[in-house]
């Protein structure tokens, strides 16, 4: 089973590097929340045939947030899914998707979020989930995770979880297990869980670290879709690996579970699909 490398931060680092994700969310916030239920223009990035909604939302919020960064640490790399990777002098990448849930952004539904991560060259070390419309922010740094709602923060913890049977699951939408024997083995697995929901991208992950649902799965990530969420999940006492078990950190087939038993439960049927 996948185990973490050593932290290359301090705590005094990863607390200040902390502090300034939050700076960043609020940039962020501040672009996107003026186009959020306001009829924006929808471009399609997808080939003919296809959707792969943006909107100038996307694109602004991740300019500003790149303008903050460069300005405050500019030896810093960055990877974001509107405007690529810059290399940075120093190891520290951030790495952004500034509305992850495009879909649910134009569809008007409150479930996407900003997700602002940074690696230090081995492993991501701090992320964040930000709602801005439901004043919600999600942070962790693999050791600690916390949620600051309304001003006023709390721990994030997830919950206890004995087996599948008793697992609530998330998964963005059904259509994303392409890959050979993906949709098989999510089927098997979702017919073994308590109860399953659909459409939370980001948001599920940060449901399961304050302890409402037990399992997401999900395929075809990128790496700017996970790395925010993987300190939070950690920070928050869960479990985050690919289906065969491995680093999550670049994406593809991810699993994420609250508790280790429904965490080993999952990986046994997912393993058989794994690429």
């Amino acid at each position: 089973m996948f185990k973490a490398p050593p932290s290359q931060l301090s705590d005094l680092e990863a607390d200040e590097l902390s502090r300034f994700a939050l700076t960043l969310a609020q940039a962020a916030a501040g672009v996107t929340l003026p186009h959020f239920r306001t009829g924006t223009r929808i471009d399609n990035k997808a080939a003919v045939g296809d959707f792969d909604p943006v909107t100038a939302a996307d694109r602004d919020a991740e300019t500003a947030i790149r303008r903050a960064i460069k300005a405050a640490y500019p030896d810093h790399g960055i990877f974001g899914e509107e405007h690529g990777k810059e290399e940075g002098a120093s190891p520290l990448t951030w790495v952004l998707d500034p509305i992850d849930g495009t879909r649910s952004f134009i569809s008007g539904v409150p479930l996407w979020g900003t997700l602002i991560g940074l690696n230090d060259g081995t492993y991501p070390r701090v992320g964040l989930m930000s709602q801005p419309y439901l004043d919600e922010i999600y942070l962790g740094t693999g050791s600690t995770a916390r949620l600051i709602r309304h001003g006023r923060e709390s721990t994030l913890k997830t919950r206890p979880c004995d087996g599948l049977e008793h697992a609530i699951l998330g998964a963005t939408d059904p259509a994303i297990f392409f890959g050979a024997g993906e949709h098989e083995a999510f089927e098997t697995l979702s017919g073994k869980v308590r109860l399953r929901r659909f459409g939370g991208d980001c948001y599920f992950y940060c449901l399961l670290a304050a302890g409402q649902i037990d399992l997401v799965v999900e395929s075809a990530l990128n790496p700017y879709d996970i790395q925010a969420l993987i300190p939070v999940i950690e920070g928050a006492g869960g479990i985050i690996t690919t289906w065969a078990g491995g680093d999550p950190q670049e994406g593809g087939q991810i699993v994420a579970a609250g508790d280790k038993r429904t965490h080993e439960e999952a990986l046994a049927i997912l393993s058989k699909a794994a690429s």
